[in-house]
């Protein structure tokens, strides 16, 4: 199965991504492979964060999210973690 979309990861997000637990972090890359086959898929929940012009998120869990841009079929990580994330996307 071959991806649809490709990744960037920024620092930021790298930092965030390795304070999470183990289970967590399992979470997180099952939601980063689904958003490279179908960001449209209904679990990840992805929407534009509102007051943004271009920063979207998509759902790891009910309370772990990341955020992203897009740029073509690139998708920029931003930042992973906790809800309280989107308060600084």
């Amino acid at each position: 199965m071959s991806s649809k979309h490709s990744f960037v990861y920024l620092p930021h997000f790298k930092r965030d991504y390795k304070k999470l637990s183990l289970e967590v972090k399992e979470k997180v890359q099952k939601a980063i492979l689904r958003m490279g086959e179908d960001l449209k898929y209904p679990g990840l929940r992805v929407k534009k964060i509102k007051g943004t012009d271009s920063i979207w998120e998509a759902r790891a869990s009910q309370s772990v999210r990341l955020t992203f841009n897009l740029q073509g079929n690139t998708i920029i990580l931003r930042t992973v973690g906790e809800h309280d994330i989107l308060k600084r996307p």
